[in-house]
């Protein structure tokens, strides 16, 4: 082993605490490179695996009544690879002991073999009998939250009548891997049942015989989706065609798309701080170690080392440090994928999700670590090649310190000894105490900005729920009514306050910009479900025009005062151009609101309502929900502290804990910044502190010179850090917003407060492991040049 090489082993061991909070914070962002890169990749091939081995259509046409023969033209159209007719309508499914029942999609298969697109993976029991109609597969989530099993019998209300059924086996479906109530955003397995029947059963219980609702379309390769889309419309319109739209826009693979598109931003965002504040920190370490080896750089030089091999020397320095921190990452990437990849699965129906990582990312992400770290240390290896030897050996030329020495003068009669040094030190040394300062200030900005989006995402909660939707529960009915039924409603006992909804299924286009969602009709001013803008005031449907949801005006690229485009899917299907009248925010979804009278009156249809949002007093809500389940009009009920408390699962166990890693993740690296602080302030000052130790200066007088440095500093960090976590938090919570939901960045006091205890605590930390190494200092030992 050569002498340079045995110097680096002392280095390393010398500077062990040092280089582990740096390899530390190296193995955080590779961790994140890795377990994101990871997911998405396991995401991606999962997802289309189980798309192409059970045949997930391409196009989903919807209409009202169609006879099988226009299934033949539907395969005529250029460009279409398989056509399947099917029937598909709403239950509601009762469950023993609970008086709200469930909603449930029903579903046909044929009565022999499998069904050309959209089949099903049976995951217990058997397959459908076709010699008894009243069997039926069931979702397994529904199953599993209601320990139902294969044998087992439920009873369902289809299209105003009530039927039981027998299970005959459990099943799932890539079109449900996000199961999900219509008009509901979180999944809840409990509240939501898919019920696959024998074809020619729900045909004759919705009144189909010879006919579908629902035409599946698969595309050859190279076709176009939009062209096939607007033949298929053409030849279902007069059927009562609904408005065909493609997989992109399916929901349940829209959130998964969705779901892979934010952790593919986060993989490329994310990681980059982490490595950028490894390189700082790795830049301050050997700059200050190659400042302290002056001497023994000139040394080296003298007895025929070349700047070279010096540099190399320091190099692997560099390199051991990150690499060592790259295959930490690695593996804790692994794991923490593997944990994730079954939080996920359990969201996200699949029937298996295996965690894989690409090889070439670990590749990417040693190789990344490396180039980062190194990236730092090449703008200090400069100066070894600039040292000359005769240079090297003699000591550095004095700074000018006498500006410094008029504000120490000033401050004499106001500090004590021990204090005026701290100032000395830091007004000497500005940039050096900067640069402390920055990465301190970095690490509680991460700290803060992640306590900002915890915040946010409770915030949209409480606001969604509290302040938006006033309502105890939401009545939807099969098709659009009359005000009578509102009436009804109202003679409840029980029943505080209707108010009446009408919700119509339109493509929003401006230009080339498309949205396929639904216009909501609100009466004015609305007391139950409010639209609010950005300053939590009402925003009022009006007459004259729409409101926009924000995420649905910046899809659309359109302002207040301009014009949308509003294609009807339903009824006559008018084209509409209405004006926007301004916009709104909004947390869940992207609605659009139109006043409900001048939207009846849009569509020719007067005093229709889609439901109603309902205030119900709590001693009478049961007797109230068992009246509402036995109106044959009702299609669903659904529960607002049901909805609240599925998006507060989701958003707490789902896919919205990735927040509390990355939460976790900002505290560690704001201890091994701090730490790292602390323990360069002491590598340089040692010698400085056995002087003062052989001087008189006590143990605790030695230790308050060290660390109120890193104490002043610190303080001076918290302010930063609080702006840097505002700007942060601002940049996070827009790449966990999607078009579906909106998550807000909430930095306030109490975020800022507990950023700023989160560094003072890691300081406290921080300089409690160095002051032992202060108590244990060798007086003797540190007077000596270290050879």
């Amino acid at each position: 082993m050569s002498p340079l090489d045995r110097k680096l082993l002392r280095d390393l061991w010398r500077m062990k605490l040092q280089t582990s909070a740096i390899g530390l914070v190296i193995a955080v962002g590779v961790l994140l490179l890795v377990m994101m890169g990871g997911l998405v990749n396991s995401l991606e091939q999962t997802r289309q695996a189980y798309y192409d081995r059970y045949r997930l259509a391409d196009v989903f046409a919807p209409v009202k009544r169609a006879p099988d023969h226009l299934l033949t033209r539907l395969s005529e159209i250029p460009g279409v690879a398989a056509v399947e007719g099917r029937v598909v309508g709403g239950a509601l499914v009762d469950i023993e002991d609970q008086t709200v029942p469930v909603r449930a999609q029903a579903v046909s298969l044929p009565a022999f073999g499998e069904p050309r697109l959209n089949a099903v993976y049976l995951a217990e029991g058997r397959r459908l009998d076709p010699r008894h109609m009243d069997e039926i597969l069931l979702l397994q989530g529904f199953a599993d939250a209601h320990d139902l099993e294969p044998g087992d019998s439920i009873s369902a209300t289809i299209h105003g009548a009530r039927h039981t059924f027998r299970i005959a086996g459990l099943a799932q479906a890539p079109e449900f891997l996000y199961s999900t109530a219509p008009g509901e955003l979180a999944p809840d397995d409990a509240r939501f049942a898919v019920i696959w029947m024998n074809e020619e059963a729900l045909a004759a219980a919705l009144d189909l015989d010879g006919a579908f609702n629902e035409a599946l379309i698969s595309l050859e390769r190279g076709a176009q989706a939009p062209a096939i889309i607007d033949a298929a419309d053409r030849i279902l319109m007069r059927y009562g065609g609904t408005g065909a739209y493609g997989l992109v826009d399916q929901i349940s693979n829209r959130f998964i798309t969705e779901e892979i598109s934010g952790l593919r931003v986060s993989s490329r965002s994310v990681p980059p701080v982490f490595m950028g504040v490894a390189a700082f920190l790795l830049y301050i370490v050997i700059s200050r170690m190659i400042e302290a080896e002056r001497t023994q750089i000139g040394l080296l030089k003298a007895f025929g080392y070349t700047s070279t091999e010096i540099g190399w020397h320091y190099l692997k320095f560099i390199l051991l440090v990150s690499i060592t921190g790259a295959l930490l990452g690695c593996a804790l990437g692994v794991l923490s994928g593997q944990a994730l990849s079954g939080v996920y699965r359990q969201y996200y129906k699949f029937p298996f999700l295996l965690f894989r990582v690409d090889p070439g990312s670990f590749m990417t992400a040693i190789l990344v670590s490396v180039a980062s770290a190194s990236a730092g240390g090449f703008l200090v290896l400069r100066k070894i090649f600039a040292l000359a030897p005769a240079v090297a050996m003699r000591p550095p030329a004095p700074a000018d310190y006498s500006g410094s020495a008029r504000l120490v003068a000033a401050l004499k009669r106001y500090l004590d000894q021990p204090t005026r040094m701290i100032v000395r030190r830091v007004a000497r040394q500005p940039m050096r105490a900067f640069a402390s300062t920055i990465g301190i200030a970095v690490g509680m900005g991460l700290a803060v900005a992640m306590l900002g989006v915890l915040g946010g995402f409770d915030k949209a909660v409480s606001l969604g729920f509290n302040v938006i939707d006033r309502s105890d529960a939401t009545v939807t009915f099969v098709e659009p009514l009359g005000e009578k039924t509102l009436f009804e409603l109202k003679r409840l006992d029980g029943v505080i306050e209707v108010e009446p909804f009408r919700s119509v299924s339109v493509v929003f286009r401006n230009g080339v910009k498309t949205h396929r969602g639904a216009l909501s009709g609100s009466v004015s001013p609305a007391e139950l479900n409010r639209a609010m803008s950005e300053d939590v005031e009402q925003v009022y449907a009006r007459k004259d025009g729409v409101i926009l949801s924000d995420p649905l005006a910046r899809k659309l690229a359109i302002q207040p005062g301009d014009e949308v485009t509003v294609e009807v899917r339903e009824g006559r299907r008018p084209v509409l151009s209405l004006p926007v009248t301004g916009t709104f925010r909004s947390l869940l979804g992207a609605p659009a609101y139109y006043e409900i009278g001048a939207l009846n009156d849009a569509l020719n249809e007067p005093q229709r309502v889609s439901g109603a949002y309902l205030r119900i007093d709590a001693a009478n809500e049961t007797e109230v929900y068992e009246a509402i389940k036995n109106m044959p009009a009702v299609a669903g009920i659904t529960l607002k502290a049901d909805a609240r408390q599925s998006l507060e699962r989701m958003m707490n166990e789902g896919a919205g804990a990735t927040r509390y890693y990355m939460a976790i993740i900002a505290a560690i690296i704001t201890f091994g910044i701090v730490y790292n602080s602390a323990r360069i302030a002491y590598a340089e000052r040692a010698h400085d502190l056995a002087s003062l130790r052989v001087l008189g200066f006590t143990k605790g007088e030695a230790a308050y010179v060290l660390l109120g440095e890193l104490g002043l500093i610190t303080l001076a960090a918290l302010p930063i850090g609080a702006l840097i976590g505002i700007g942060l938090a601002g940049a996070i919570a827009a790449g966990f917003s999607t078009d579906l939901y909106t998550i807000p960045a909430d930095v306030g006091p109490d975020s800022i407060g507990n950023g700023a205890m989160a560094v003072i605590i890691a300081a406290i930390i921080a300089g409690w492991l160095v002051k032992r190494d202060v108590d244990r200092l060798e007086l003797v030992s540190a007077l000596k040049s270290r050879e």
